[in-house]
């Protein structure tokens, strides 16, 4: 029996809430990736030097599966949470404070157990946050703009691990301890100042009358998952998300394959490396935003979806044939620009097909697992997939998910011709 919602109505006026978003988000990105693309290296290789590779490989693992489970129970306890700061603030500050704080004790570690245990926490904590920041675009933003901030969100991702890397490049001669303590200051400002701006009231849940109602395997089943034969768009769009997410992964191994395929030296990996990435942003940013604004002025999504996953496939089926890095570097140009198409209209795509707004955290952060499991799928079957066929087969085989994408998408009903009116009950 579904449960009543009672919201004491407050809304965050839409520039305040976007830039309150992207303060947020920003700083989180920052705190939580620069760590996976530098300082966790740097601290097992001082740590445990003999084995980096393997240590540095369990401290990721095992952190990855953390952050599976984070974003979708993360979302549940904010859905749940019942105080005047509100729902979303509340865990946007702890898991904030709580994950900055748990990156100094990956500073202070001496074991490599100890740097697994507190690399979770830093995840845990984080992705708790993460949820409910996604959160806040179906319980605040109208229907007609979730287009345009989803374009504008979709470039915190990839800009905030480059922010962090120029600020550990400026702070390049400074000790470690400084860097962390960096990390953390962002990490929790970023988050006060976004909790700031945000308006938010309280949310009560109040069970209707003869609410002691025995559920059925399935029904309980269907609290953790929304029921794919009741709310069938939900998983199609999981799906979607999860193919060209995958795809898209295949960029974790630019750098090996710039030395290995194309033979550069560290010194020119490291440069061909930030290039590529400078100009996959540039793409990934000019995509991102014009096609939010395209995707609310016309009314569609699902055009946009197919599209961008046909793109990032014609960009690895360029990487899959390049004779020269002047032909990856455009291919990944090409992968970045229709990425950038999806993550246009990704989160209004997922705000529309919500089964239950009143689990609007839970459900995102069961969508955001898709974003995270390719990141561990990819580097798993990457050495399988050169052995079968070399960096051919490796990005061919990748490139077969974008269409996979593309044909997820079909079943998803299209956004109404007219903007829905939503009504919050009181």
């Amino acid at each position: 029996m579904e449960e009543k919602i009672l919201i004491e109505h407050k809304k965050t006026p839409f520039k305040r809430l976007v830039a309150a978003l992207i303060i947020g988000e920003l700083g989180l990105y920052i705190s939580l990736l620069t760590p996976v693309m530098l300082l966790l290296t740097f601290k097992i290789m001082d740590i445990d030097p003999l084995h980096a590779a393997a240590s540095f490989g369990m401290v990721s693992g095992v952190g990855a599966l953390f952050a599976l489970s984070a974003n979708p129970v993360g979302g549940a306890i904010s859905d749940r949470t019942c105080l005047n700061f509100g729902r979303r603030r509340t865990w946007i500050l702890i898991g904030s404070v709580l994950g900055s704080i748990s990156l100094i004790g990956i500073l202070l570690s001496t074991k490599v157990w100890m740097v697994v245990v507190f690399w979770c926490c830093v995840q845990l904590f984080f992705n708790f946050a993460m949820a409910s920041y996604t959160a806040l675009v179906p319980d605040q933003v109208d229907e007609s703009l979730r287009g345009s901030i989803s374009g504008i969100l979709g470039l915190v991702a990839p800009i905030g691990p480059i922010l962090g890397m120029v600020i550990m490049t400026i702070m390049g001669k400074a000790p470690l301890t400084a860097k962390w303590g960096v990390l953390v200051a962002i990490g929790i400002i970023s988050a006060i100042i976004s909790c700031m701006m945000i308006k938010e009231g309280k949310v009560e849940y109040k069970q209707p009358e003869n609410e002691r109602v025995k559920l059925s395997f399935g029904e309980a089943l269907s609290k953790i998952y929304p029921s794919p034969r009741k709310y069938p768009a939900f998983t199609w769009g999981w799906l979607t998300r999860f193919f060209v997410a995958l795809a898209y992964c295949s960029s974790s191994y630019n750098a090996m394959m710039l030395m290995q395929r194309y033979h550069l030296s560290q010194q020119q990996t490291t440069g061909m490396t930030t290039l590529i990435s400078i100009v996959g942003m540039a793409f990934l940013a000019v995509s991102s935003l014009f096609g939010g604004v395209l995707s609310d002025k016309y009314r569609k999504q699902k055009p946009f979806v197919i599209s961008s996953a046909i793109v990032v496939g014609m960009g690895l089926v360029i990487n899959a044939f390049a004779p020269t890095v002047t032909y990856i570097i455009i291919g990944y140009a090409v992968s970045s620009f229709g990425y950038g198409i999806y993550l246009a209209v990704d989160m209004a795509l997922v705000a529309r097909i919500l089964p239950n707004k009143g689990d609007a955290a839970k459900d995102f952060g069961i969508m955001n697992i898709a974003n995270t499991i390719p990141q561990s799928i990819v580097p798993f079957a990457g050495p399988i997939l050169l052995g079968i066929g070399g960096w051919t087969f490796f990005f061919g085989a990748l490139a077969v998910n974008g269409l996979l994408s593309a044909i997820a998408v079909i079943p998803i009903p299209e956004m109404s011709p007219k903007p829905v009116q939503e009504v919050v009950e009181r």
